[in-house]
């Protein structure tokens, strides 16, 4: 007789910069979400496919929710919302150590008209005691119904084997939706784009990584089994593109450098990667954009 298998989504939503990229890729093992020490960086949904015993389990990575001011920022809340919505389980993160700000309490209240089935998850905790967890799980507990309580920290990866145990048990019966061997439903060129991104945020600062966006521009399998991938990075300021090229174009050797490695690393394979900056101002308002970075379309 053939073995049960599972097979669900798991959402991760939380504030920005709860850590839900860092567990995304603790989880699973594989960089598959951008990580960087400033909020807002995840834009779209990002799925991590896991395997756990006989449970294939499907983790949405979603954008930090806050209060949209462009069109860029209103299509990013409705992909984390969407995220939540088409979920078995929602896994609301919250960071141990800022608490329940206005932006947490705002999800709790969505989440708690919505119905859905929800999971709190407390990460960070190695940055406070211990006994200041409880009352936390307190206050949130009173506003929202959830069914289990986890205490982890993405960084160190305490406490997520047994998320990922108690996720195998309760994700519903059913096939497998993707290959046991998938990593992520993301497009390599989706993901190439966003690897560049990623090393924008992490070597420029204040607002130029806000002010950019990746987009692949060409992904071509060369005969010697490497991969050649042009990518524009477009930046709604001149200011910006100056940053980005650097001193004799130093800056964006480096960043594309850094991306080059991660992707091959990921790929399994070499890449060729070729960088261009161009200015565009606005694009964060454009609808051809957006759908080009994984984004639908709002009003």
């Amino acid at each position: 007789m053939a073995e049960t298998t599972r097979c669900g989504f798991a959402a991760l939503v939380g504030a920005p910069n709860a850590g839900k990229s860092t567990l995304l890729n603790r989880m699973t093992g594989a960089k598959l979400s951008i990580v960087s020490p400033k909020a807002q960086t995840t834009r779209f949904r990002v799925l991590g496919i896991l395997m756990r015993e006989k449970t294939q389990i499907l983790l949405v990575d979603t954008p930090g929710i806050f209060r949209p001011r462009r069109k860029l920022d209103r299509a990013m809340v409705a992909a984390a919302w969407t995220g939540s919505d088409d979920a078995d389980i929602t896994l609301l993160l919250i960071d141990a150590k800022s608490g329940l700000t206005e932006a947490v309490e705002e999800i709790m209240d969505r989440l708690a008209k919505a119905g859905r089935k929800v999971w709190l998850v407390l990460n960070k905790t190695d940055l406070v005691h211990r006994e200041a967890l409880l009352p936390l799980t307190a206050a949130v507990t009173e506003k929202l119904s959830v069914e289990h309580v986890f205490m982890v920290s993405a960084r160190s990866g305490s406490g997520v084997d047994d998320l990922l145990d108690k996720l195998a048990e309760n994700l519903p019966e059913g096939p497998y939706l993707y290959p046991e061997d998938d990593l992520t439903d993301l497009p390599d060129r989706l993901l190439a784009a966003e690897l560049v991104r990623e090393q924008i945020f992490m070597q420029t600062h204040e607002e130029v990584p806000y002010g950019a966006t990746v987009e692949t521009e060409s992904y071509k399998e060369r005969p010697d089994g490497s991969v050649r991938i042009d990518a524009t990075i477009y930046v709604s300021r001149a200011g910006h593109k100056a940053i980005l090229i650097g001193e004799r174009g130093q800056k964006i050797r480096q960043i594309g450098e850094r991306a080059r490695k991660q992707l091959s690393a990921l790929l399994e394979r070499e890449c060729h990667l070729f960088l261009n900056v161009k200015e565009r101002s606005g694009w964060d308002e454009e609808r051809a954009r957006l759908r080009a970075i994984g984004l639908d379309d709002v009003p």
